[in-house]
Protein backbone atom coordinates (compact mmCIF):
# COMPACT_ATOMS: atom_id res chain seq x y z
CA UNK A 1 0.00 0.00 0.00
CA UNK A 2 1.04 3.59 -0.61
CA UNK A 3 2.13 5.38 2.59
CA UNK A 4 -0.89 7.50 3.65
CA UNK A 5 1.16 9.93 5.74
CA UNK A 6 2.69 13.28 4.89
CA UNK A 7 6.49 13.30 5.05
CA UNK A 8 6.30 16.78 6.53
CA UNK A 9 4.08 15.79 9.45
CA UNK A 10 6.17 12.69 10.16
CA UNK A 11 9.18 14.96 10.71
CA UNK A 12 7.37 16.97 13.40
CA UNK A 13 8.33 15.69 16.85
CA UNK A 14 5.59 15.11 19.44
CA UNK A 15 5.44 17.58 22.33
CA UNK A 16 8.11 16.86 24.95
CA UNK A 17 5.55 17.57 27.65
CA UNK A 18 3.34 14.63 26.67
CA UNK A 19 5.89 11.99 27.67
CA UNK A 20 5.73 13.09 31.29
CA UNK A 21 1.95 13.36 31.29
CA UNK A 22 1.84 9.76 30.04
CA UNK A 23 4.17 8.62 32.82
CA UNK A 24 2.12 10.46 35.45
CA UNK A 25 -1.08 8.81 34.24
CA UNK A 26 0.42 5.41 35.06
CA UNK A 27 1.55 6.29 38.59
CA UNK A 28 -0.29 6.77 41.88
CA UNK A 29 0.17 9.53 44.47
CA UNK A 30 2.08 11.76 42.07
CA UNK A 31 2.31 15.49 42.71
CA UNK A 32 2.16 17.12 39.28
CA UNK A 33 3.71 20.54 38.78
CA UNK A 34 3.76 20.14 35.03
CA UNK A 35 0.47 21.47 33.71
CA UNK A 36 0.20 25.10 32.65
CA UNK A 37 -3.42 25.42 33.68
CA UNK A 38 -4.98 27.59 36.42
CA UNK A 39 -6.18 25.60 39.43
CA UNK A 40 -9.06 28.06 39.87
CA UNK A 41 -12.55 27.37 38.59
CA UNK A 42 -13.84 29.81 36.02
CA UNK A 43 -15.47 32.56 38.14
CA UNK A 44 -19.13 31.80 38.73
CA UNK A 45 -20.57 34.92 37.11
CA UNK A 46 -18.70 34.01 33.89
CA UNK A 47 -19.94 30.42 33.97
CA UNK A 48 -23.43 31.67 34.74
CA UNK A 49 -23.44 33.86 31.63
CA UNK A 50 -22.46 30.86 29.52
CA UNK A 51 -25.26 28.80 31.09
CA UNK A 52 -27.76 31.62 30.58
CA UNK A 53 -26.84 31.83 26.89
CA UNK A 54 -27.72 28.13 26.56
CA UNK A 55 -31.00 28.63 28.40
CA UNK A 56 -31.90 31.39 25.94
CA UNK A 57 -31.16 29.07 23.01
CA UNK A 58 -28.03 30.93 21.90
CA UNK A 59 -26.63 27.79 20.30
CA UNK A 60 -26.22 28.84 16.68
CA UNK A 61 -23.13 29.78 14.67
CA UNK A 62 -21.83 33.28 15.20
CA UNK A 63 -20.24 35.26 12.39
CA UNK A 64 -16.88 33.83 11.34
CA UNK A 65 -14.93 36.54 13.11
CA UNK A 66 -16.95 36.29 16.33
CA UNK A 67 -19.80 38.00 18.10
CA UNK A 68 -19.96 41.74 17.46
CA UNK A 69 -20.46 42.41 21.19
CA UNK A 70 -17.39 40.38 22.12
CA UNK A 71 -15.17 42.11 19.57
CA UNK A 72 -16.30 45.47 20.91
CA UNK A 73 -15.40 44.40 24.46
CA UNK A 74 -11.99 43.14 23.29
CA UNK A 75 -11.39 46.51 21.62
CA UNK A 76 -12.33 48.34 24.83
CA UNK A 77 -10.12 46.03 26.91
CA UNK A 78 -7.00 46.62 24.78
CA UNK A 79 -7.63 50.36 24.73
CA UNK A 80 -8.01 50.38 28.53
CA UNK A 81 -4.98 48.20 29.20
CA UNK A 82 -2.52 49.27 26.49
CA UNK A 83 -3.87 52.51 25.04
CA UNK A 84 -4.04 50.90 21.57
CA UNK A 85 -7.15 51.17 19.41
CA UNK A 86 -8.40 48.34 17.19
CA UNK A 87 -11.46 48.57 14.98
CA UNK A 88 -13.69 45.73 16.25
CA UNK A 89 -15.26 45.27 12.83
CA UNK A 90 -12.09 44.92 10.76
CA UNK A 91 -9.11 44.37 13.08
CA UNK A 92 -10.27 41.77 15.64
CA UNK A 93 -11.23 38.12 15.23
CA UNK A 94 -12.18 35.48 17.80
CA UNK A 95 -10.40 32.13 17.59
CA UNK A 96 -10.45 28.68 19.18
CA UNK A 97 -7.86 29.52 21.79
CA UNK A 98 -4.67 31.46 21.24
CA UNK A 99 -3.20 28.34 19.63
CA UNK A 100 -5.43 28.62 16.57
CA UNK A 101 -4.52 32.28 16.24
CA UNK A 102 -0.81 31.41 16.20
CA UNK A 103 -1.33 28.77 13.52
CA UNK A 104 -3.48 30.80 11.15
CA UNK A 105 -1.39 33.96 11.56
CA UNK A 106 1.71 32.09 10.41
CA UNK A 107 -0.15 30.36 7.57
CA UNK A 108 -1.59 33.69 6.39
CA UNK A 109 1.79 35.46 6.33
CA UNK A 110 4.36 32.84 5.34
CA UNK A 111 5.56 31.83 1.88
CA UNK A 112 7.76 28.78 1.45
CA UNK A 113 11.34 29.58 2.43
CA UNK A 114 10.55 32.60 4.60
CA UNK A 115 12.38 32.59 7.92
CA UNK A 116 10.69 32.96 11.30
CA UNK A 117 12.75 33.97 14.34
CA UNK A 118 11.72 31.96 17.41
CA UNK A 119 13.27 32.81 20.79
CA UNK A 120 13.66 29.69 22.95
CA UNK A 121 12.95 28.36 25.53
CA UNK A 122 9.34 29.07 24.57
CA UNK A 123 5.91 27.56 24.01
CA UNK A 124 6.10 24.24 22.20
CA UNK A 125 3.79 25.14 19.28
CA UNK A 126 5.74 27.97 17.65
CA UNK A 127 8.41 25.94 15.90
CA UNK A 128 6.15 23.20 14.45
CA UNK A 129 3.52 25.74 13.39
CA UNK A 130 6.15 27.77 11.54
CA UNK A 131 7.51 24.63 9.89
CA UNK A 132 4.05 23.41 8.85
CA UNK A 133 3.33 26.85 7.36
CA UNK A 134 6.35 26.39 5.09
CA UNK A 135 8.80 28.59 6.96
CA UNK A 136 12.32 27.89 8.08
CA UNK A 137 12.34 28.26 11.89
CA UNK A 138 15.44 30.13 13.08
CA UNK A 139 16.08 29.69 16.79
CA UNK A 140 17.36 32.45 19.05
CA UNK A 141 18.77 30.90 22.23
CA UNK A 142 17.77 33.12 25.15
CA UNK A 143 20.33 33.35 27.94
CA UNK A 144 19.84 32.77 31.66
CA UNK A 145 22.25 35.61 32.47
CA UNK A 146 19.82 37.97 30.66
CA UNK A 147 16.85 36.52 32.57
CA UNK A 148 15.81 34.87 29.29
CA UNK A 149 14.88 38.24 27.78
CA UNK A 150 15.24 38.88 24.06
CA UNK A 151 17.74 41.54 22.99
CA UNK A 152 17.95 43.65 19.85
CA UNK A 153 21.45 42.33 19.22
CA UNK A 154 20.23 38.73 19.17
CA UNK A 155 17.67 39.60 16.49
CA UNK A 156 20.28 41.35 14.34
CA UNK A 157 22.62 38.38 14.65
CA UNK A 158 20.01 35.94 13.30
CA UNK A 159 18.39 38.19 10.70
CA UNK A 160 18.83 37.51 6.97
CA UNK A 161 17.19 38.83 3.85
CA UNK A 162 14.70 35.95 4.15
CA UNK A 163 13.58 36.79 7.69
CA UNK A 164 9.95 37.88 7.77
CA UNK A 165 8.46 37.31 11.25
CA UNK A 166 9.68 37.50 14.83
CA UNK A 167 7.69 35.59 17.42
CA UNK A 168 7.62 37.54 20.67
CA UNK A 169 6.55 35.20 23.49
CA UNK A 170 6.31 37.37 26.61
CA UNK A 171 5.42 36.94 29.43
CA UNK A 172 7.18 33.70 28.66
CA UNK A 173 6.23 30.08 29.01
CA UNK A 174 8.31 28.31 30.41
CA UNK A 175 10.69 30.82 31.98
CA UNK A 176 8.31 33.43 33.39
CA UNK A 177 10.47 36.15 31.88
CA UNK A 178 8.95 39.50 30.87
CA UNK A 179 9.97 42.38 28.61
CA UNK A 180 9.82 45.98 29.82
CA UNK A 181 9.09 49.04 27.69
CA UNK A 182 12.69 50.16 27.17
CA UNK A 183 13.68 46.68 26.03
CA UNK A 184 10.74 46.50 23.63
CA UNK A 185 11.57 49.92 22.21
CA UNK A 186 15.08 48.71 21.30
CA UNK A 187 13.60 45.65 19.61
CA UNK A 188 11.02 47.77 17.77
CA UNK A 189 13.78 49.84 16.17
CA UNK A 190 15.37 46.68 14.75
CA UNK A 191 11.99 45.39 13.55
CA UNK A 192 11.34 48.60 11.63
CA UNK A 193 14.89 48.81 10.29
CA UNK A 194 14.81 45.20 9.02
CA UNK A 195 11.21 45.51 7.77
CA UNK A 196 9.93 42.56 9.83
CA UNK A 197 6.57 41.60 11.31
CA UNK A 198 5.88 40.44 14.85
CA UNK A 199 3.63 37.74 16.22
CA UNK A 200 3.21 38.86 19.83
CA UNK A 201 1.78 36.13 22.06
CA UNK A 202 0.45 37.95 25.12
CA UNK A 203 -1.71 35.18 26.61
CA UNK A 204 -0.11 35.77 30.05
CA UNK A 205 -0.40 39.56 29.91
CA UNK A 206 -2.55 39.79 33.05
CA UNK A 207 -0.12 37.67 35.04
CA UNK A 208 2.68 40.21 35.48
CA UNK A 209 4.19 40.87 38.89
CA UNK A 210 6.44 43.84 38.13
CA UNK A 211 4.51 46.90 37.06
CA UNK A 212 2.05 46.43 34.20
CA UNK A 213 2.42 44.39 31.06
CA UNK A 214 3.58 46.40 28.05
CA UNK A 215 2.52 45.33 24.56
CA UNK A 216 4.85 46.04 21.66
CA UNK A 217 1.75 47.30 19.80
CA UNK A 218 1.79 50.37 22.07
CA UNK A 219 5.15 51.47 20.64
CA UNK A 220 4.98 53.91 17.72
CA UNK A 221 4.92 52.20 14.34
CA UNK A 222 4.46 48.69 15.72
CA UNK A 223 0.71 48.16 15.65
CA UNK A 224 0.84 47.96 11.85
CA UNK A 225 3.62 45.36 12.02
CA UNK A 226 2.17 43.14 14.74
CA UNK A 227 -0.36 40.36 15.08
CA UNK A 228 -1.40 40.56 18.73
CA UNK A 229 -2.59 37.27 20.21
CA UNK A 230 -4.35 36.88 23.52
CA UNK A 231 -7.18 34.92 25.07
CA UNK A 232 -9.14 33.91 28.12
CA UNK A 233 -7.51 30.64 29.21
CA UNK A 234 -4.88 31.89 31.63
CA UNK A 235 -6.16 35.21 32.96
CA UNK A 236 -9.79 34.16 33.48
CA UNK A 237 -9.19 30.44 34.20
CA UNK A 238 -11.12 29.48 31.05
CA UNK A 239 -8.84 26.84 29.52
CA UNK A 240 -11.62 24.40 28.62
CA UNK A 241 -13.75 27.09 27.00
CA UNK A 242 -11.16 27.28 24.17
CA UNK A 243 -11.36 30.95 23.32
CA UNK A 244 -8.73 33.37 22.10
CA UNK A 245 -8.44 36.31 19.74
CA UNK A 246 -6.14 37.99 17.27
CA UNK A 247 -5.79 41.69 16.50
CA UNK A 248 -4.06 42.91 13.34
CA UNK A 249 -4.44 45.20 10.36
CA UNK A 250 -7.35 44.46 8.05
CA UNK A 251 -4.94 43.32 5.33
CA UNK A 252 -3.55 40.54 7.54
CA UNK A 253 -6.76 39.71 9.37
CA UNK A 254 -8.76 39.22 6.16
CA UNK A 255 -6.44 36.38 5.17
CA UNK A 256 -6.39 34.85 8.64
CA UNK A 257 -10.17 34.91 8.60
CA UNK A 258 -10.21 33.09 5.27
CA UNK A 259 -8.32 30.15 6.79
CA UNK A 260 -10.52 30.27 9.89
CA UNK A 261 -13.67 30.16 7.73
CA UNK A 262 -12.65 26.98 5.97
CA UNK A 263 -11.03 25.16 8.89
CA UNK A 264 -13.14 26.19 11.91
CA UNK A 265 -16.21 28.26 10.89
CA UNK A 266 -16.43 30.09 14.24
CA UNK A 267 -15.37 29.83 17.87
CA UNK A 268 -17.81 28.21 20.35
CA UNK A 269 -20.89 30.40 20.80
CA UNK A 270 -21.38 29.63 24.51
CA UNK A 271 -17.77 30.52 25.23
CA UNK A 272 -18.13 33.85 23.45
CA UNK A 273 -21.07 34.91 25.61
CA UNK A 274 -19.14 33.92 28.73
CA UNK A 275 -16.14 35.93 27.51
CA UNK A 276 -18.23 39.08 27.15
CA UNK A 277 -19.05 38.83 30.85
CA UNK A 278 -15.39 38.16 31.68
CA UNK A 279 -14.22 41.34 29.96
CA UNK A 280 -17.01 43.47 31.38
CA UNK A 281 -16.90 42.33 35.00
CA UNK A 282 -13.87 40.11 35.52
CA UNK A 283 -11.12 42.53 36.60
CA UNK A 284 -11.58 41.72 40.29
CA UNK A 285 -11.35 37.97 39.62
CA UNK A 286 -8.17 38.42 37.60
CA UNK A 287 -6.56 40.47 40.35
CA UNK A 288 -7.45 37.94 43.05
CA UNK A 289 -5.93 35.11 41.01
CA UNK A 290 -2.85 37.18 40.17
CA UNK A 291 -2.26 37.94 43.85
CA UNK A 292 -2.55 34.27 44.72
CA UNK A 293 -0.08 33.30 42.00
CA UNK A 294 2.31 35.99 43.18
CA UNK A 295 2.23 34.61 46.72
CA UNK A 296 3.02 31.12 45.42
CA UNK A 297 5.76 32.53 43.17
CA UNK A 298 7.48 34.15 46.12
CA UNK A 299 7.13 30.96 48.17
CA UNK A 300 8.89 28.88 45.50
CA UNK A 301 11.71 31.39 45.05
CA UNK A 302 12.32 31.34 48.79
CA UNK A 303 12.21 27.53 48.84
CA UNK A 304 14.82 27.35 46.07
CA UNK A 305 16.99 29.83 47.93
CA UNK A 306 16.87 27.67 51.05
CA UNK A 307 17.76 24.60 48.98
CA UNK A 308 20.56 26.59 47.30
CA UNK A 309 19.12 25.98 43.85
CA UNK A 310 19.83 28.77 41.40
CA UNK A 311 16.68 30.38 39.99
CA UNK A 312 16.33 33.87 38.52
CA UNK A 313 13.25 35.78 39.61
CA UNK A 314 10.50 35.47 37.00
CA UNK A 315 7.98 38.31 36.84
CA UNK A 316 5.33 36.82 34.56
CA UNK A 317 3.04 33.84 33.86
CA UNK A 318 2.91 31.10 36.52
CA UNK A 319 6.19 29.27 36.01
CA UNK A 320 9.63 29.17 37.57
CA UNK A 321 12.65 27.84 35.70
CA UNK A 322 15.24 26.60 38.22
CA UNK A 323 18.73 25.56 37.11
CA UNK A 324 19.75 21.97 37.86
CA UNK A 325 23.11 21.93 36.05
CA UNK A 326 25.05 21.24 39.25
CA UNK A 327 23.72 17.67 39.30
CA UNK A 328 25.43 16.73 36.02
CA UNK A 329 22.30 15.26 34.48
CA UNK A 330 20.30 16.30 31.48
CA UNK A 331 17.00 17.99 32.21
CA UNK A 332 15.16 14.89 31.06
CA UNK A 333 17.25 12.60 33.25
CA UNK A 334 16.66 14.81 36.29
CA UNK A 335 12.92 15.11 35.68
CA UNK A 336 12.57 11.37 35.07
CA UNK A 337 14.43 10.40 38.24
CA UNK A 338 12.59 13.01 40.31
CA UNK A 339 9.30 11.58 39.08
CA UNK A 340 10.22 7.94 39.67
CA UNK A 341 11.99 8.38 43.00
CA UNK A 342 9.89 11.10 44.66
CA UNK A 343 6.72 11.05 42.55
CA UNK A 344 6.85 14.72 41.58
CA UNK A 345 6.23 15.59 37.95
CA UNK A 346 8.00 18.58 36.41
CA UNK A 347 8.83 19.31 32.77
CA UNK A 348 12.41 19.20 31.46
CA UNK A 349 13.52 22.51 30.01
CA UNK A 350 14.41 20.85 26.71
CA UNK A 351 10.69 20.32 26.03
CA UNK A 352 10.74 24.04 25.14
CA UNK A 353 13.84 23.99 22.96
CA UNK A 354 17.49 22.98 23.23
CA UNK A 355 18.23 26.20 25.12
CA UNK A 356 16.25 24.82 28.05
CA UNK A 357 18.87 22.18 28.80
CA UNK A 358 19.91 22.31 32.45
CA UNK A 359 16.58 23.72 33.64
CA UNK A 360 13.16 22.51 34.78
CA UNK A 361 9.77 24.12 34.28
CA UNK A 362 7.74 24.12 37.46
CA UNK A 363 4.22 25.49 37.37
CA UNK A 364 2.80 27.23 40.42
CA UNK A 365 -0.77 27.03 39.19
CA UNK A 366 -1.33 24.71 42.14
CA UNK A 367 -2.36 25.17 45.78
CA UNK A 368 0.22 26.29 48.32
CA UNK A 369 -0.18 22.98 50.19
CA UNK A 370 0.65 21.09 46.98
CA UNK A 371 3.70 23.27 46.35
CA UNK A 372 4.93 22.78 49.94
CA UNK A 373 4.61 19.01 49.66
CA UNK A 374 6.46 19.03 46.31
CA UNK A 375 9.29 21.21 47.66
CA UNK A 376 9.70 18.89 50.65
CA UNK A 377 10.16 15.99 48.25
CA UNK A 378 12.52 18.05 46.08
CA UNK A 379 14.66 18.93 49.10
CA UNK A 380 14.89 15.23 49.95
CA UNK A 381 15.80 14.38 46.36
CA UNK A 382 18.58 16.94 45.92
CA UNK A 383 19.99 16.22 49.38
CA UNK A 384 20.37 12.60 48.29
CA UNK A 385 22.02 13.67 45.01
CA UNK A 386 24.46 16.01 46.75
CA UNK A 387 25.50 13.38 49.27
CA UNK A 388 26.78 11.02 46.60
Amino acid sequence: MRDPLSKKIIQVKPSGIRKFFDLVSEMEEVISLGVGEPDFDTPWHIRDEGIYSLERGKTFYTSNSGLKELKIEISKYIKRKQGVEYNPKEEIMVTVGGSEAIDIALRAMIDSGDEVLIPQPSYVSYEPCAYLAGAKPVIIDLKAENEFKLTAGEIIEKCTDKTKILILPFPNNPTGSIMERGELEEIAEVIKEKDLYVLSDEIYSELTYKGRHVSITSIEGMKERTVLINGFSKSYAMTGWRLGYACATKKILDQMLKIHQYAIMCAPTTSQYAAIEALRNGDKDVEEMRCSYNYRRRYLLNAFKEMQIECFEPYGAFYVFPCIKEFNMTSEEFATRFLKEEKVATVPGTAFGAGGEGFLRISYAYSLDTLKAAMSRMNKFITKLRSR
